[in-house]
């Protein structure tokens, strides 16, 4: 009976793991071999990402792998965040330190180049939804810095590229991290033109597109002198991390939803193409490639990045683990603050529990007075932005969703998946935790010829993860809090 070993690099926003899948008899079975922790470095008033230290990790992930398996490893691959990039010489070396998509640079850009080309065109060239960190703002942003590195720039790599780079040689971009860009079209399968032309960029710094599955290429021999493994296969996953956790969401037939729940929450349906209609700008949906050229019709929403900001504050005076905050959080009363996580204010605030009482000062709420109402309030506030979502989701596509698959380090907090079951009734099923390795390592075992097909590679993970069913348990007061989210939707879309 065959064993295949794969490595699949998952860098998040907090922190990096390597994570070891063997896949024997239709089954996988995950392991992490190495953790590391991320997050931005502040420098000279900006935000960036020590990507040199996380090269340093990534070695270390390869060298603990080649310490316990010898030759043993049939491939590797790597996903990361979305939006952010390096930039190249002709020479190959790194223009500095890429911002993290949370830097301030950015600050009204969307608007100023929505004023250039209108939001009706980039959406009907793109299908991407408008934020202000999209690479397309980011570019815009570095553009209008004309300095002499910005006329060194030579080649444009998006992170899981970056480090696919450092370890083979090679420039190219895989399609899930292309599509949310907003400088490629879906439509044409190309970079656009017109984008780039408004921007006043040009196209050739971007790479060669690859689709999930393909091949990058093999360690570079400096690589494999600092390792020690042979030569190994770097097969690009679908390298955006939420593209990775959607392909192995455990769900048949096409009644379902997926919420891939982490510092982000990115709740949407799979499709076989985009959709980009008015209805969908509107609403501010976005189309993200997929694995097997699907496509996730989806939208963002600032997910349990206010729950890790308030604890990193509350460390300062004393240290609380998520088990303790979700413990403190089902003790809190119902309803007493009710947020729009998808406010301006919480995207990088230096103290979220004060950004949160600023929120309800000017929404006329009471302020959260402990940390259990803190995370209570947070979590209510994504299960009825849930339910948002989701009845925007039904309006658009025209389809009733039954299920909502939610995968990713949220999926372990009962309390959301309760909170979400009881917001939008629906049934919800948890799990797996770590849907991103999954996707990733079974996309490369596909691109290896060991699983011939998504719906395979899905019924891999139902083999081999269990998932939590949550039932909708009655009103308890939730009509009456959505009616007061709806009335706080901050949700701002370009016309």
């Amino acid at each position: 009976m065959e064993t295949v070993r794969l490595l699949g690099i998952d860098l998040g926003a907090e922190s990096g793991r390597a994570m070891l899948g063997t896949l024997e008899a239709g089954r996988l079975a995950l392991r992490e071999v190495h953790r590391f922790p991320n997050g931005p470095l502040a420098l000279n008033g900006h935000a960036h990402w020590n990507v040199y230290r996380l090269y340093e990790e990534i070695l270390a992930s390869l060298r603990a792998c080649r310490n316990e398996l010898g030759a043993g490893l049939s491939s590797l691959g790597i996903d990361t965040w979305g939006l952010d990039y390096g930039l190249l010489t002709a020479d190959g070396a790194l223009l500095g330190l890429p911002y993290t998509y949370r830097d301030g640079r950015t600050a009204g850009v969307m608007e100023e180049f929505c004023a250039r080309l209108p939001a009706q065109r980039i959406y009907q060239l793109t299908g991407i939804q408008f934020m202000p960190i999209n690479t397309l703002y980011q570019l815009a942003a570095w553009a209008r810095r004309r300095s002499p590195a910005t006329d060194a720039a030579n080649a444009l790599l998006f992170m899981p590229d970056l480090f696919h780079y450092f370890l083979t040689g090679r420039k190219c971009t895989e399609f899930s991290m292309a599509t949310t860009s907003q400088l490629y079209n879906p439509w044409t399968q190309r970079w656009e033109s017109e984008i780039f032309a408004a921007l006043g960029v040009s196209p050739a710094l971007m790479q060669e597109i690859l689709p999930p599955g393909a091949p990058v290429g093999a360690l570079s021999p400096e690589v494999c002198l600092q390792t020690g493994l042979p030569a190994l296969p770097v097969i690009a996953p679908a390298t955006h991390d939420t593209g990775s956790a959607v392909a192995a969401t455990p769900a048949d037939g096409e009644d379902w939803a997926y919420i891939s729940s982490g510092t982000w929450s990115l709740m949407g349906v799979e499709m076989p193409q985009p959709i980009c209609s008015e209805a969908a700008r509107a609403a501010n949906f976005t189309n993200e490639g997929g694995v097997a050229g699907t496509f996730r019709f989806l939208k963002n929403v600032m997910g349990l990045w206010l729950v890790q900001q308030c604890r990193r504050s509350w460390a300062i005076r004393q240290e609380m683990s998520y088990a303790e905050l979700t413990q403190l959080a089902a003790e809190a009363a119902p309803f007493r603050s009710i947020l729009s996580p998808d406010w301006s204010g919480f995207l990088n605030p230096p103290d979220m529990p004060a950004a949160i009482d600023a929120f309800c000062a000017v929404a006329g709420q009471p302020a959260p007075a402990s940390p259990g109402q803190y995370v209570r309030a947070i979590l209510e506030s994504l299960a009825l932005a849930y339910r948002r979502v989701l009845e925007q989701l039904e309006q658009v596509t025209g389809k009733r969703i039954a299920t909502i698959h939610i995968v990713g380090g949220g999926s372990r907090s009962e309390l959301l998946c309760q909170f979400t079951a009881n917001a939008t009734r629906r049934v919800v099923l948890a799990g797996p935790v770590e849907a991103t390795a999954m996707g990733n390592v079974l996309t490369q075992a596909m691109a290896l010829g060991k699983i011939a097909s998504l719906a395979d590679l899905r019924e891999v993970v139902r083999r081999s993860c269990e998932v939590q069913r949550y039932e909708p348990a009655g009103d308890a007061g939730w009509d009456a809090a959505y009616r007061l989210f709806r009335s706080l939707d901050a949700e701002q879309t370009p016309s």
